[in-house]
């Protein structure tokens, strides 16, 4: 069930960078960071763009017609979510706040493949606790691109919050914590899940306190590690179920 997953949040995350650079390609231009991207280059056209967004959602889409059809129909309402996200940042400073409601929408998806629904106790902490962590780092990856976005006219919390960003991120941090905690306990999981979880939330806090928002190549090192944030809460998932 991993695997399948796991196969599944590579082709639906590939979809959803597609949609994402083929809406933006005019603006992609604009910036210095991603003016090279294979769209708003012209390396690859849009008619091919499209293309392989296709090919993409009917990969990511088709290895979940082995589970149930609730699990199916979750993951066909999920789509829309996908295709409306390159869009929020044209009409609202919070894209990333919807990002965070797209991109966390697997806590659904695992609860209602292995229980046969969408269980509260399972699903509500992972996916509150995801939203948070993806305004935390969605947040410091948008300051990278602040003076051309702004340029550009596009919107972000990086925009929003300016020099109040430390603050809004270390609030969102502890609403992430709090939920994995919370979660945690109403599931009864085991001592290893909590100790990862007090590793996790020191890598968090550095991140937090150690960003300079002003440097977009120490805000792109800070995104990246959130890969170890997320590694350790699922080694901490794993151990805490193996040794409950």
């Amino acid at each position: 069930m991993l695997a399948v997953f796991g196969w599944w949040a590579v082709w639906i995350r590939g979809a959803g960078c597609t949609i994402n650079d083929y809406f933006d390609r005019d603006f992609d231009k604009k910036v210095e960071r991603t003016k090279s991207r294979p769209l708003a280059s012209g390396a690859v056209s849009p008619a091919q763009g499209l293309w392989w967004l296709a090919f993409q959602l009917f990969i990511g889409l088709g290895v979940l017609y082995q589970f149930n059809i609730l699990t199916l129909a979750l993951a066909i309402v999920h789509v829309p979510l996908v295709f409306a996200y390159p869009l929020m940042k044209r009409i609202t400073f919070w894209p990333q706040a919807f990002l965070g409601v797209m991109i966390s929408w697997g806590a659904f998806l695992g609860s209602s493949a292995l229980k046969g629904s969408v269980v509260p106790s399972i699903a509500y902490p992972l996916y509150i606790s995801s939203f948070f962590w993806t305004l935390v780092y969605d947040t410091i990856y948008a300051h990278q691109d602040k003076v051309d976005d702004a340029k550009a006219g596009i919107k972000s919390t990086a925009l929003r919050f300016g020099d109040a960003t430390k603050m809004w991120i270390s609030w969102f941090g502890v609403g992430c914590i709090a939920a994995l905690v919370l979660g945690g306990l109403v599931v009864n999981i085991g001592l290893p899940y909590y100790i990862c979880l007090a590793i996790a939330t020191g890598q968090l806090i550095w991140q937090i306190f150690t960003v300079d928002l002003s440097s977009p190549m120490n805000c792109g090192r800070k995104f990246v590690s959130n890969q170890w944030f997320g590694a350790i809460i699922f080694s901490g998932i794993l151990l805490g179920r193996l040794f409950s």
